[in-house]
This record gives C-alpha cells, structure tokens and sequence, in this order.
C-alpha cells in the first residue's frame, strides 16, 4: 500500500479546500494520521510523532510537520509508505532517497543519493542564491504518471527515473537520472511538473510563474539548467552534443506541426487549452531551446547576472517573462560588452509569443539573408503569428574561422561580408553549433561547396553543425523546401563519418523506424543495401570490433549507449553478413549459458536478429527466458519484440496465438505482441488476420484501443482503394457509426501519404543508380 500526491496543476483544491492558483501562495501546517507501520512525508521535517485512538480503540499515529515557506498549493506534497532511505547532508541539507526496501538495500538508490548534494551546490553556487529548506526527500514511486515532480522538499520520481543496477556502469542509464534529478532539483528554484527530467527548484519553487501561461519560465528554465547540472555530475558528457540532440532537434520537428506559441495570453489557454496539454515538448524543449539562445548571445556571465537579480527580487513571490526580460535588460544596459540590436523584450517576445519559428535562406552570390515562418508547403497552414519576423542572433563561420556575431531583425537583410568568391573553397555556414532555434537554408552553390568539403575534410565543419546540415536539409526536404536529391547529394561523404549521433539522424531520415517493412518491399531497398552499407562499414567494424572483443570499452560512451543500436539495426536490417553472423554469435553464447549477458546497448537488436536467422530452438529458447521467474522488466520487454522478428510463419502464428492466453500474459502484453508482429514484412499479414479471427475475444480485454493501434501500423500498407476497402468491411462491422467515419479519413490520409513515400522512393532510387558508385 502506498500514497502519494500529485497537485500540479489544480489537483490541490481536490484535497484540501483552497484558492488553487500558482499566484495564491501562503503558508502550510500539515498534520497526517496514518497506520502505525508506515512512515508519513511532507514539504518540511516532522516535528511531532504521536498516538491517537478512534472510537474503536484502534491506534494511529499522527505526523505533524513544520509550517512550510510560503509558496502555491500545487507544490504542497504528501507520501505515505513502507520505504527505506539512505541520506546524507550537503551544506546543512538533509538529503534522503527513500524507495522499496530491497531496491535500497541492494544500493539502487546510491547512484542518485551520490549525486544529487553536489547539484544542488553547484545550483546554489552559479545562482549564487541558496536553498532555503532545511531537508530534501526524493521518493522513486513504483507507478507515477510523469518522470519526476518538484514539490518543494519532497520530489517524487518514477522508480526508473531514479534507480540504477550498482553493476550497471554505462553512462545512459546514469546521464537519464542525472538529467532527471537535474531538472527537479533545477525547480527548487522555480518550481514544475516534471515530465521528463530533474527540475531545478530555483525556478518555480522560489519564484513562481503568476499564472499557467508563463509555464515555461518554470520548466524551460529548470530543462535549460538541468542540462549544465547533469554535465557537471557526469563530466563525461558533452554538453552541445547531448543539449542538441535530445532537446533542439526533436522539438525543431514537433514545433513546425504545433499552432502554440511558447507564451500564450491567459485568455487564450482559459478559453482552449486544457492546463494539463501545456506540460508538452514545446513548454520544456523549446522553453529551454530559446534559453541556450538568450544565453548564448548574452554571454553566460551577463545571462547569470540576470537570472541572479530575478530570483532574489521575485523570491516567495511571482514573475511574468516581462518580468524576467527587465531584470535581463538592467544587467545589459550596466554593461558596454553585449551590443544588442533592439530591446531584450522586443528581441525574445518575438521567440516566445509567436508560433513556431523561423528559416533563413542565405544567397552567396549577392550576401542576403531571408527569413520566413517554417511551415509545410506541401499543405500551407497559416499563422497567426505576428508579422512572422523574428530578430535572428546568426553566429556564422567563414572557411572554418569564426566571425563576429550578427543579427537579422528583419524579413531580408544583405550582408556584403557574406558575399563569396569563384573559388569553390569559399564557404559559408550559419548557426554554428546550433546556437539559434531556426534551420538554415543554402543556395544550391553552397550546398555543392559543403558537399565538396565534407567529401575531403569532415572535420573542417563541427560535429554539430555537421549533425545540424544534415537534419536541416532533410527537413527541408519534408516540407519542400529542396528536393530529395539535395539531402542526398551531403550523404556521399558518410565513409568518413565516425560519430554516431550523426550516423542516427542520417538513418532516421533515410529509413524511418516505422517504414522499414514498406521499404523492403521497394525497388529502393538493394540500391540503398549497396549505398549505405559501402559508407558504414568504416563504422560499423569499429564498434563490431569492441563488441566482440571489449563492450566494457564503450561504458563512458554515451552515444555508443544511445545510437550504436540503430547502426546495428540498420546493417542487420540491409543484410550485412557480418552483422548477421554477429548476432548469431552473441546469441548462440547466451543460448549455451544463460549466465552470459549480451551487451545492454544491443541486446534487443542482437536477440530480434539471432532469432530471425535462427530455427524454432532460437524462438523456444527466448520464449524460455521470457518466462523464467527472475527477468527484469528491460530484459522482458526486449524479448516480446525479438520473438516478433522469427522469419517463419508459423512461429508467429503460434506466438499470437500464446498471446491469447491469460495465464501466460498480463492482458496489455497482448496487444503489444500484436503490435510487435504487425510491424514486420513477414507479420502484418498473418496479425491482421489473426485479429479478424479472433476479435470477438480480443474485443473483451483490449476493446478499440487496439483495433487503433494495429489499424495504423496496417495504415502503412495501404496503396489502393481495394485495400482499404478490405479493411473497411471489419472495421464497419465492429466499429460504432461514428468512429467509422474518423477511421475512413484515417485511411485516405494513410493512402495519400503512402502515394507520396512512394513517389519519394522513385525519386531517390532515380538518385541511388546515378550515384552508387560514387
């Protein structure tokens, strides 16, 4: 038995009665009375232990804790449980860690408990703004709707965003709790819902936003913040590198499809929005995307300054982003360092109340720089933003030597030092490092030139901006900006490209996780087979090599630990014999004694392709494992989608059939092993018939939650109306009327998107002839 409170946003005032708005903030004296055989946590220490009876003679204990600062209804917390803890003080904070009695016993809270003191004094100390409660609590929750909450003094986790196997050294597992811990002690200061990640108490916390439409100076701030708190813990991250592809890329996507500003009026979010869908990538990544921006351009130390002077004029009180933008202005009109083009409100509103975000197209030839609102020109939806123009800071690098910092504050503007000679070694890149939130779009002359240049010297480009031309083209090609031809033309160089994370956003473009059975099924698939595979081998014997001799080699590689399963995926997936055999290998020792643990980082690729090249003992032996009493749930999950991959029939026939039964599954195991086969070129068939047959048995348990989902993944089959038609009939006959018509759109929008891809594919099968033996 266990309870815990999650009151952000307005799920206070279903507690206790109150005015549950951030802007209301008091005083809280809290007093539980609960069973004697648990323990009771709040915001502050206990300060009174005692025991009362009821009116059956029955005794309890009654907890009664320290009247809290002064602070919003939504950071009043509560746990009652049966937890262990492990703790020790950092500069007069008593830090505890409190979760089931065996995971603390077997020290899977230490890792956290090491490191979580340390963030808060380096918080403490770059603020220069201390923490003001005399106790901190993290509890790891076995169940918890997000990944960590920031209620002040007793931050509440999922167990996976906290615990780690004390024999487990990779640094993927710790950079995901470093980050976590990061952002929730980051709120400290500011206060927030965690949906991913460690707030920063300073932001939230102490200085509150007034009211849920300035969310992001809460989480962007405490997202921005956990980044420099979990590079300090774990030295052995890079900063920019992890900063870009786990913050601005992803949200760079989501952003150019979502019609919300990063800042709304009150309003507008009072007569649309529900609270709960403002906790989304754009208030966390963007909020903390804008952030890296405004510190960039400011310098750290003037950025610093300011948010120093804004914490302790709003301390216990509340803020608005003005607010924050007079406190940054104050610090840059002290100062003749920083020049800005405008004020700092006019620079960031333009960031922060407009939707979306902007592309710069640069022309050599004559110097100008355009911008314009990145949207998609394959179907234009208009904006309401204001006047689409941005004041753009543009860092930029000529022939690989840094130049000064400039800046576009309007719709086009010409540069003469951008201007290039005839010389095809005369080159320009913009947003180095990307150090602004907009993607870059080249004339056709620089692209070449870029092309030419990654061909001879990768490294004359940084990694990230490396990273950053690729992403940027491909989206651009998306939402047709640039043909295809153009993206593929900067993938010739790829031999000599040894970093994974740029290898990742290669593939993930070129072979989508969701289309790779449409794909094996194309003309494309041997041409790319040839393409691709001549460009990875450099890569990919490097990392076979570690693999086969030393993984342990790899445990401070974050990125290996990140992407190294894509890269084996995909050289499996085109067929690499060696790849292949690889599996096979690791799989084959595992098979001869199950003491063996295949690598963590590629487990799931080696066990899907060690059973699609192997017999039904391959698929007997991982359907053994799945079973046996002491798989964890990683290890468990990893083999529910290996056992999908087996290449005979009547395996995952039988497979689908097991899923059907209860005593073997939990009923949602069921519905993911569907899922699972649905996705593959062997299985869609044999699962969609497999639902058909049965559904008036899986109608019961899973209901048309899982008709959605095996819909979607069958979506992607769809290339005539025949077809849709034969999924129609089922779905007319089990679907009520109205969601019949939402499911005839859903497979008119998934047929003219699967006429599309294939035209796509034509165009860079075209390419793939002219240019495989390049």
């Amino acid at each position: 038995m266990l309870i815990a409170s999650q009151m952000e946003p307005t799920f206070a005032r279903r507690v206790y009665p109150c005015f549950d708005e951030p802007a209301m903030k008091a005083t809280f004296s809290i007093r539980i009375i609960h069973d004697s055989s648990f323990v009771a946590l709040s915001n502050m220490p206990a300060i009174d232990v005692s025991e009362v009876k009821d009116e059956n003679g029955s005794l309890w204990t009654v907890t009664t804790f320290n009247t809290s600062l002064k602070m919003s209804t939504y950071l009043t917390a509560f746990v009652i449980c049966d937890f262990d803890y492990v703790s020790r003080t950092e500069r007069g904070n008593e830090i505890r860690i409190w979760a089931r009695k065996e995971a603390v016993k077997n020290g899977y809270v230490d890792y956290a408990l090491n490191i979580t003191g340390p963030i808060f004094s380096f918080l403490e100390d770059i603020l220069n703004v201390s923490y003001p409660l005399p106790k901190t609590d993290l509890v790891a929750l076995p169940d918890f709707g997000a990944g960590g909450m920031e209620n002040w003094g007793l931050m509440i986790f999922q167990e996976a965003s906290l615990m780690n196997l004390p024999s487990d050294e990779f640094t993927s597992r710790k950079a995901m709790i470093a980050l976590i811990v990061s952002h929730e002690v980051g709120h400290q200061a500011c206060g927030d819902f965690e949906i991913f990640f460690f707030q920063f108490k300073w932001f939230g916390n102490l200085v509150t936003m007034k009211w849920w439409n300035d969310l992001w100076l809460n989480e962007g701030l405490a997202s921005y913040f956990e980044y420099l708190g979990a590079t300090f813990v774990e030295p052995k991250l890079s900063l920019d590198k992890i900063f870009y592809a786990h913050v601005v890329q992803p949200v760079l996507k989501e952003d150019s499809e979502i019609a919300r500003s990063l800042s709304e009026s009150e309003d507008k979010i009072k007569g649309s929005f529900s609270l709960m869908s403002l906790f989304d990538n754009i208030t966390y990544s963007k909020g903390a995307s804008i952030t890296w921006m405004l510190s960039g351009f400011l310098t750290e130390k003037l950025f610093i300054r300011a948010l120093t002077s804004y914490l302790k004029e709003f301390s216990f009180s509340n803020a608005n982003q003005d607010d924050l933008w007079t406190h940054i202005q104050m610090v840059v009109d002290a100062q003749d360092e920083v020049q800005l083009p405008a004020p700092v409100k006019q620079i960031m509103d333009s960031w922060t109340c407009q939707n979306g975000f902007p592309v710069l197209t640069l022309n050599l030839t004559t110097g100008t720089v355009t911008q314009e609102q990145f949207f998609n020109k394959n179907n234009r939806k208009s904006t309401d933003s204001y006047n689409n123009t941005w004041i753009i800071p543009i860092s930029w690098m000529r022939n690989g030597s840094s130049q000064p910092l400039t800046w576009l504050d309007k719709s086009s503007k010409m540069f003469p030092e951008m201007q290039v000679s005839e010389s095809d070694y005369d080159w320009i890149l913009l947003n180095v490092n990307l150090s602004g939130y907009y993607r870059v779009n080249y004339d056709q002359l620089n692209l070449k030139r870029l092309a030419r240049l990654l061909e001879n010297d990768p490294k004359a480009i940084p990694d990230v901006s490396r990273f950053q031309l690729i992403d940027d083209v491909f989206a651009l090609t998306d939402f047709g900006y640039v043909p295809i031809e153009t993206a593929l033309e900067l993938t010739k160089y790829l031999a000599r490209e040894d970093e994974l994370f740029i290898w990742n956003v290669v593939l993930l473009n070129l072979i989508p996780e969701d289309s790779e059975s449409a794909l094996k099924n194309h003309e494309v698939y041997p041409l790319l087979k040839k393409y691709l595979l001549k460009r990875m081998l450099p890569i990919y014997h490097y990392y076979a090599g570690f693999i086969r001799q030393n993984a342990e080699a790899l445990e401070d590689d974050y990125f290996a630990q990140a992407y190294l399963e894509k890269l084996l995926a995909t050289a499996c997936w085109l067929g690499l014999q060696d790849c292949l055999d690889l599996s096979s290998e690791l799989y084959a020792k595992w098979r001869d004694n199950p003491e063996y643990k295949i690598p963590f980082l590629i487990r799931r690729t080696v066990c899907c392709y060690g059973i699609a090249v192997g017999s039904d003992k391959e698929w007997n032996f991982a359907w053994e494992m799945y079973n046996h009493t002491d798989s964890i749930k990683e290890d468990e999950d990893i083999l529910l989608y290996a056992m999908s991959c087996a290449k005979e029939s009547w395996l995952l026939y039988r497979y689908l059939q097991y899923g059907l039964s209860d005593t073997i599954f939990s009923s949602n195991c069921t519905s993911v092993i569907i899922s699972h086969v649905v996705t593959k070129d062997t299985g869609h068939h044999i699962a969609w018939e497999f639902v058909t047959e049965n559904w008036p048995l899986l109608s019961q348990g899973y209901g048309h939650e899982l008709l959605h989902d095996v819909l979607k993944a069958m979506g992607r089959f769809v290339k005539t109306d025949v077809q849709i038609r034969e999924l129609q009939v089922f779905y007319n006959a089990t679907l009520e009327e109205d969601e019949r018509e939402a499911i005839t759109m859903l497979l008119e929008s998934a047929k003219l998107e699967n006429i599309e891809r294939r035209k796509l594919l034509v165009k860079i099968a075209s390419w793939l002839e002219k240019n495989i033996d390049d």
